[in-house]
């Protein structure tokens, strides 16, 4: 493909990934997505996983303090594609997220392109500096819309790519002046384990306190994103393990990344609730 030439569902659905999808209208006058395609997909997917994992969600003000405020970036770590549909569930049915999935699955399958985009998906491009889903991102935030990522890049012990700490959410949540949300989704990665017979645990998805990217500035510049993209997994994975952010293993889970554990010994960052957040957010 040309270096000019758009990806075939840019060409189809650029027009969906730049509408609103979670708020009604955007500053410019564009109008929302319709969500009729949304209610049927999500609601079948809902009941589905009700029924069969009787999933719950822990910490769901958390997100709607911060959300009647400002947009928010949430991120989780990823340890299995449901992860992403346990995100979307737990912000449901109060908000209509938005999240970020790379290109290959808008390439791999026409009829998941169109429920994608519909459901307010947009692609990002793997391995790249895709300006275009940034800036996408960063509107989103600014106009109140949530924003799902995961910051890993790829789920975690599947696949031959490596989980690295990307500064990239750091990136979007600082263009959209957004705070970053941490989450965990529990029992997914415990559904099918390769080998064995598919599981039906109960999941429980559990938000976090949120992170201000301000509270970095003491870091050079150079550091900044990715070691508040770094703090936000960490705080991730402690409530994925049941453990205190200290307690978590970052050099065992990142072994490529820059460690800042004694960064953050030396210098704690300030704990700071949801409601105290979306005071300083007005």
């Amino acid at each position: 493909m040309a270096d000019n030439q758009k990806p075939p569902y840019e060409e189809k659905y650029a027009d969906l990934f730049d509408r609103p999808f979670g708020v009604d209208e955007y500053e410019n006058g564009k109008k929302r997505i319709s969500r009729v395609p949304a209610r049927v997909i999500v609601g079948t997917v809902a009941g589905i996983c009700k029924v069969l994992y009787r999933y719950e969600v822990r910490g769901r003000d958390n997100l709607y303090q911060l959300a009647a405020k400002s947009g928010v970036v949430v991120v989780s770590n990823h340890t299995s594609y449901l992860d992403v549909v346990f995100m979307y569930l737990a912000i449901r049915p109060k908000y209509w997220p938005r999240f970020i999935a790379r290109d290959s699955l808008f390439e791999a399958n026409p009829a998941l392109a169109w429920i994608f985009a519909h459901i307010g998906a947009f692609p990002i491009k793997r391995d790249s500096a895709d300006r275009t889903a940034v800036k996408r991102a960063a509107r989103m935030l600014k106009n109140g819309e949530i924003v799902g990522i995961m910051p890993e890049g790829s789920r975690r012990g599947k696949g031959s790519a490596a989980p690295r700490v990307h500064g990239g959410a750091a990136l979007i949540a600082r263009m959209g002046k957004a705070p970053i949300l941490p989450m965990a989704v529990h029992n997914v990665d415990k559904i099918k384990r390769k080998g064995e017979r598919l599981r039906f645990p109960k999941v429980m998805v559990e938000y976090g306190n949120p992170v201000l990217l301000s509270d970095f500035d003491f870091l050079p510049k150079d550091d900044r994103l990715d070691a508040c993209v770094w703090y936000a997994l960490r705080e991730c994975f402690a409530m994925f393990q049941h453990v205190s952010p200290e307690e978590v293993d970052m050099v065992a889970l990142f072994p490529e990344d820059k460690d800042f554990t004694e960064t953050f010994a030396e210098h704690p960052i300030p704990r700071l609730t949801s409601e105290e957040v979306a005071a300083l957010l007005g």
